[in-house]
Parts: structure tokens; sequence; C-alpha cells
């Protein structure tokens, strides 16, 4: 590949003249996923959707990827889930006073992204919740 675009010649000629000499040289050939159809597209952009499909791969959650504001609350929203699986009152304490402790960072560290909306959960609710839904089960 030259380093630097010929004057007087169109950046896409030369583009396509440096693909074509890589074609010739076989440089495309037995590249991962040849003769694999292209993945259905999401709506996101190519990048969007290389990164999901690669955290997806590895098995991570793709929670992970939201900013913020959003990740905190989706963490309340699941909270209850997340709760049930606690087996004494003083974890599901714990668990909603690191939640709480969290969003109040957030309040006071929060610059850029989504606004934070994401209000504080109340502990004895919380604790009254768990209890109905492991009396329920």
């Amino acid at each position: 590949m030259s380093g630097r675009k010929p004057p007087k010649v169109s950046f896409r000629w030369w583009v396509d003249r440096q693909i074509a000499e890589a074609r010739e040289r076989g440089e495309f050939d037995n590249l991962p996923g040849t003769g694999k159809p292209l993945p259905k597209p999401t709506g996101n952009d190519a990048a969007t959707d290389w990164v999901l499909r690669e955290v997806r791969k590895g098995g991570h959650d793709t929670k992970a990827l939201l900013p913020p504001a959003l990740a905190l609350k989706r963490e309340v929203q699941d909270l209850p889930e997340r709760l049930a699986g606690e087996r004494t009152e003083q974890q599901v304490r714990d668990v909603v006073a690191d939640l709480n402790a969290r969003i109040r960072k957030a309040y006071l560290n929060h610059h850029t992204g989504p606004p934070l909306t994401v209000a504080l959960v109340d502990v004895e609710e919380a604790v009254e919740d768990w209890r109905r839904s492991r009396a329920a089960s």
C-alpha cells in the first residue's frame, strides 16, 4: 500500500485502487467469517452492533455498557428480582443501602450523559416487599 495519495487523484479512486491491489495479493482470502452471512442489522451503527456481539459472545452482561444514569435506573427496576435472592433482612438492607449510596454519589458527580432521574429506594418499603414476596412463596 502506498503511503500517500498521489496529487490530482480522487480519494475514492485511490482507496478503490488500494483495495483492488490488496485483493489481488490475496490479503482478503480466508478472513474470519468468510462465507458466513452478515448479522441482521439492529438499527444501531456497525460499531455498536460489533461491541454488543462481542460482549454477548464473551458471556458478559450488556448492562455494563449503559451510562451511569441509565444503569442505576435499570438497577432500581431490577431490584425486586435481585432482593428475592437474599436470605436475610440484613442482606436486603445492605443491598439497598449500597444502591442508595451509589445513587447519591452519581448525583454528586453527574456532569455528562442522560439526565439522572432515579430516586433513592425506601429501605423499609424494600424490606416489606421482600417479606411479602417470601411469604407468598
